[in-house]
């Protein structure tokens, strides 16, 4: 079984370590960046199954950086689940139209989050 790769983007390292942690404790290999810009490159270097993107992020944010992975045919059809404390009226929808396929609300519970993931990679 080949183990799936998941890039996570968040610029909080607390919750960067524990998705991190969570997700290699599951099998997966993580690929990890603190803002937007590395989270672009590293999604065209590497071509992740799924990536776990922040919005809230200083300088590119979540939605910014979903909207550039959009823009590139070559990850077009990138899996990007957002992973977020935005959790008002609307900002699912905003999430959604920003070209996110899915929705992590922080702080998560850890067995609920490594759910969504498996969902999210159609598992």
């Amino acid at each position: 079984m080949t183990m799936l790769t998941i890039l996570v983007v968040d610029d909080n390292r607390v919750n960067l370590k524990l998705a991190t942690v969570l997700l290699e404790k599951a099998g997966y290999t993580v690929l990890a960046a603190t803002d937007g810009e590395a989270g672009v490159r590293l999604a065209g270097e590497h071509g992740p199954d799924l990536v776990l993107m922040d919005i809230q992020m200083p300088g590119i944010d979540g939605f910014e950086a979903t909207r550039r992975l959009r823009a590139d045919p070559a990850m077009a059809k990138l899996k990007i689940v957002a992973l977020t404390a935005l959790a008002m009226k609307g900002d699912r929808e905003r999430i959604l139209a920003a070209g996110c396929d899915g929705y992590i609300a922080k702080p998560f519970h850890p067995a609920e989050f490594l759910e969504k993931v498996a969902a999210a990679l159609g598992k």
